[in-house]
């Protein structure tokens, strides 16, 4: 993990690249739907929330979202490490750090979905992680995790 940090997201430009390379994952593409109305307008979708991009060095390699859903629940949204950032343990880190970002904003709850057939490593670490899941339907997985203050 040689030099890897993970910032608040300051230009838009980078993480709407990199939320559109993992659009383009094959399988992936149901996880998208009015991804253009998001890309348009990130402030307002992620308003409440936060944006995060990893670094590896200066390379912009990795990044994950909250979406405020209400006062207590908010949703993790578009974990993606690039393919050949892939292995480092960085995917574990964007999301402790997100944990400790949706605490610190006070949410008691996050959810998030995912498809175990296109993203069966990170579906892995979710559970490891201590996610739950909470039901599935057409492949997709809703998951949740109760945050502790």
């Amino acid at each position: 993990m040689n030099g890897f940090a993970v910032k608040d997201c300051n230009d838009t430009s980078v993480i709407k690249s990199l939320f559109t390379e993992y659009s383009q994952i094959k399988g992936a593409e149901s996880c998208f739907v009015s991804f253009d109305k998001e890309l348009a307008d990130l402030e307002s979708f992620y308003r409440g929330g936060a944006l995060f991009v990893g670094y590896e060095g200066e390379l912009p390699v990795a990044c994950i979202a909250i979406k405020k859903i209400n006062d207590h629940t908010c949703e993790a949204k578009r974990l993606f490490i690039k393919p050949e950032y892939r292995g480092k343990g960085y995917a574990r880190i964007m999301l402790n750090t997100m944990l400790s970002r949706a605490r610190e904003l006070g949410f008691s709850e996050v959810t998030f979905t995912t498809k175990p057939s296109v993203m069966q490593i990170g579906y892995g670490l979710y559970k490891r992680m201590g996610f739950e899941e909470l039901s599935e339907k057409d492949g997709t997985v809703s998951m949740r995790m109760e945050l502790n203050k």
